[in-house]
């Protein structure tokens, strides 16, 4: 890992860096498989399906018998465990749920506010080198509280033609309505397009690589929303003497081994812990069955000193990581004043995976500094905010008025008519 002592603010650009590719390499092969997809529908699925994953399918959606055989492959152990999680994840996002907000705002005025489901959402879980059925849990279980008509979910093929069982169990599980055999690029094109066998959606969730990133950035284009431009993940953790060096070490693998793109930071105000944490990383790193994955995330990895716990909190929230562990011995300085942060765990005794599986908290956050103005998924992710307004014969007397004036004000003589009428009809 790289060692940076007391950086100046100048250089802290360069150093917190994200080891990504840039996104105008990718941009055009992204185009291109749109374009097809949007002429050519599950044909030219079908041919990136064989292109990038090897393996040419007959029948893209899963079947029921698929879905049957899945649920009887996936052990006690491990669906006791989804269960849990899924129960915890069910109690944290039902919490979020909101009552109607109602107001008079001037007599025989009444507004108010009431939230409503997207009703078609698509959901993408990645499988590649780690199938990721805990994001099933995260997309699918506030969708369905949310009250999604439509849910539909895509996920990578492998070398068989099949779906990680674990991703098919939780999908079942949470209520998904249709799931698709295509990964990648071609899946978020044929989620904004629609075709014979993929629905066309309204709003796409999940994260992915960078070209699955710039593909969801792509469908804003034609109309369809998305979560967040979602893209390899990171973490930072700050700490102090009072810290473990074996956990954080862990922490910091455990984002390692997601790919080789992930960075992981420390931020610490003791040079002692840095170079005991370097140590542990260097021997956890030689058991882990995932070494040359985390290896490399490690080499884009940064052990930052700072001289105080003020220039620490600057520097994080100037980075903006996507999870933020805080393991120091005033943790209230940092959690009552962090700004930019997807989510943040407090304390020794909470690892970042937690929240990756079974605490409550979504794990599908905001990377690559977008924390800084995105929130991660939340209950509010899968609805919609529609205002509603009604106006009595006093209530238009009470207003009407001021939107004469003001609309003529503007300009805007049509305005101020559907006004004036109303109030020559009472006579006003």
């Amino acid at each position: 890992m790289n060692k940076i002592y007391n950086p100046t603010k100048e250089t802290w650009q360069s150093i917190l860096k994200r080891p990504t590719a840039n996104f105008n390499d990718i941009e055009e092969t992204v185009k291109g498989i749109f374009k097809e997809v949007q002429t050519k529908g599950d044909s030219a699925v079908t041919k990136y399906t064989s292109l990038f994953d090897g393996i040419t399918i007959g029948n893209i959606e899963v079947s029921e018998n698929e879905i049957k055989e899945a649920i009887n492959l996936v052990s006690d152990d491990l669906k006791n465990a989804i269960q849990l999680a899924k129960s915890n994840i069910e109690k944290f996002h039902a919490a979020q749920k909101t009552a109607k907000v109602f107001v008079e705002t001037t007599e025989g005025v009444q507004c108010w506010q009431e939230k409503r489901p997207i009703q078609k959402i698509g959901l993408y879980i990645p499988g590649g080198t780690a199938p990721l059925f805990s994001t099933v849990l995260m997309l699918a279980v506030p969708a369905q509280i949310a009250g999604c008509q439509e849910v539909v979910l895509c996920s990578p093929p492998d070398k068989s033609g099949k779906i990680n069982p674990a991703i098919l169990y939780t999908a079942n599980l949470c209520g998904v309505t249709k799931i698709l055999k295509v990964g990648g690029i071609q899946a978020i094109a044929a989620m904004t397009f629609g075709t014979v066998t993929i629905p066309k959606v309204y709003k796409i969730f999940g994260p992915g690589n960078q070209f699955v990133t710039v593909a969801k950035q792509l469908a804003t284009q034609f109309g369809v929303a998305i979560d967040m431009p979602a893209g390899p993940s990171e973490l930072l953790i700050v700490a102090d003497d009072t810290a473990v060096p074996a956990f954080i070490a862990s922490d910091l693998l455990s984002q390692a081994e997601h790919g080789t793109d992930s960075q992981v930071i420390l931020v610490s105000t003791s040079k002692e812990l840095i170079d005991k944490v370097e140590e542990e990383v260097q021997k956890q790193l030689e058991v882990l069955p995932r070494k040359a994955i985390a290896e490399k995330a490690i080499a884009n990895s940064k052990l930052i000193f700072v001289e105080n716990d003020k220039i620490a909190l600057e520097l994080i929230d100037e980075y903006g990581p996507e999870h933020f562990i805080i393991s120091t011995k005033d943790e209230d300085f940092y959690v009552r004043n962090i700004g930019n942060a997807g989510s943040v765990f407090i304390g020794n005794y909470t690892p970042e995976s937690a929240g990756d599986y079974v605490s409550g908290t979504n794990h599908t956050l905001p990377t690559n500094g977008y924390a800084k103005n995105y929130s991660g998924v939340n209950l509010d992710s899968f609805l919609k905010a529609m205002t509603f307004q009604k106006i009595s014969e006093i209530g238009i007397q009470n207003i009407g008025k001021t939107i004469e004036i003001m609309a003529e004000a503007e300009g805007l003589q049509a305005h101020k008519n559907a006004v004036t009428l109303r109030l020559k009809d009472l006579k006003i």
